[in-house]
């Protein structure tokens, strides 16, 4: 139970962080969100917790594909937030990036990954 306790407190200090340092720094805090640290701290907590390294493995490969449909997002949310506010752009954003996973992911179907 204690691990799971320093697990979680671990992993949400990142994102506190993340938007402390954006509070203080655009850049600061678009370069420190960009970092995989999510990613990191899922693959160690993946290896402290003895799973096989074929698992490991395979999640550093999937969140490379899962990333790249995603980009498209982080550039409509800043030409749609002053036109239509937070929460719209939001949902946009949401939409975009199913849009964008699904074609993805027919289009790697074709070159034989399989995302879904």
């Amino acid at each position: 139970m204690r691990y799971l306790i320093v697990k979680y407190l671990v992993t949400a200090g990142v994102v506190v962080l993340v938007s402390e340092f954006a509070k203080r720094s655009d850049k600061l805090g678009g370069l420190i969100a960009a970092l995989p640290l999510v990613t990191m701290l899922t693959l160690i907590w993946l290896y402290v917790e003895q799973q096989p390294a074929g698992k490991i493995a395979n999640h550093a490969w999937y969140t490379f594909w899962y990333v790249i449909p995603t980009l498209p997002m982080f550039l409509a949310f800043p030409v749609l937030l002053p036109k239509v506010g937070f929460w719209p752009t939001l949902l946009a954003c949401v939409l975009i990036t199913m849009a964008c996973f699904g074609l993805f992911a027919l289009v790697l179907r074709r070159f034989g990954i399989d995302l879904l």
